[in-house]
């Protein structure tokens, strides 16, 4: 049985890497998978993020730049009116403080620096506000991106006026399983939103976060929807259980499931960026490094919106130990 698993994996694999894209059934044998075989999965999509990427990863960060008192109910999140946490809360930050972080990006190697804001979506007001801070930064020293919420055609065209690259809305999980983690807004409301980015000229970020419940089948499902959307880039997310969340009491998903779901997303996306961004440390603990064999050709550094991450230092110095390279800049 292992065998023919193999077989049928390096099949797929060298009709990947050979520009043959498979249909949706032929990802079953991932799906299928146990975690004892990861490491084989594993080989094939190292074969595949090197032919499309090289040694080259990629490196962004973020900004918080507005935090807490979210009105949405998604299951996971700390910055929900709904989960009883002790995050820090503050309004939109100033041009100043929503630069900070930018002007220190384009002093280092990070190729994309992003302001994040918690609620549905921000109000066109405070969309002008980001975007003047970051049409502000140097676009020949750092690229930037934007992370709103849930917005109208004309706020994009804002964003893009100023200068802003990529916008980041995450789908979060698959369809079938989106009620289970928000009931405040629908799948349907995400998915326009990337559409009106697309539309309004704008590279997209789109990902999910896993560990909140969902199945292998699910995951599946989530890669081909973004794969159908045509994004960018995919960020992939592993739930961090938070005091105060509904899913507080959700168990961390094991090291083997991360390196899993990183490499069914470079099989299903062979020539996207995948960035693993939320819960790295925590959920691929010592294997952490494993991320680019499994594909990942991305990381996101620095702190995440309400838990610390590692600092840029750190993950330059493996990088380094790996013999990879941060991408260079200004390839778009």
């Amino acid at each position: 049985m292992i065998m023919d698993r193999k077989k049928e994996l390096i099949v797929l694999t060298e009709n990947i890497l050979a520009g043959k894209l498979p249909g949706p059934g032929a990802y079953g044998i991932i799906v299928d998978m146990p975690p004892h075989e990861v490491p084989m999965l594993m080989k094939g999509a190292d074969r595949i993020r090197k032919a499309h990427f090289g040694s080259e990863i990629h490196l962004c960060t973020i900004c918080n730049g507005k935090s807490g008192k979210c009105s949405e109910d998604c299951g996971f999140c700390s910055q929900s009116a709904f989960s009883k946490t002790h995050v820090d809360v503050y309004p939109l930050l100033n041009k100043k403080m929503l630069m900070a972080g930018g002007e220190y990006a384009s002093e280092t190697p990070v190729n994309r620096y992003s302001v994040v804001t918690s609620g549905r979506g921000l109000p066109p007001h405070e969309v002008a506000a980001v975007a003047q801070a970051l049409g502000a930064l140097d676009p020949s020293r750092i690229k930037t991106c934007a992370s709103l919420g849930i917005l109208g055609a004309e706020d994009f065209q804002v964003l893009r006026k100023a200068g802003v690259t990529r916008y980041h809305h995450n789908l979060e999980t698959a369809k079938s399983h989106f009620s289970n983690m928000c009931g405040t807004h629908t799948y349907e409301e995400r998915v326009k939103c990337v559409l009106n980015a697309k539309k309004a000229g704008l590279s997209v970020c789109s990902g999910g976060i896993f560990g909140i419940g969902e199945t292998d089948e699910q995951v599946l499902e989530l890669a081909l929807a973004l794969k159908d959307l045509d994004v960018d880039a995919v960020p992939i997310n592993f739930l961090v259980p938070m005091e105060g969340t509904p899913m507080a009491h959700y168990p961390k998903v094991s090291p083997l499931r991360c390196l899993k779901i990183i490499s069914l997303f470079r099989y299903v996306l062979p020539d996207k960026n995948i960035l693993v961004c939320g819960g790295r440390e925590a959920g691929l603990g010592d294997r952490h490094s494993l991320i680019f064999e499994a594909g990942a050709n991305g990381i996101m550094t620095g702190n995440y919106l309400t838990t610390e991450g590692r600092t840029l230092q750190k993950d330059l110095e493996m990088l380094e130990r790996l013999g990879l390279q941060v991408k260079e800049k200004y390839l778009g």
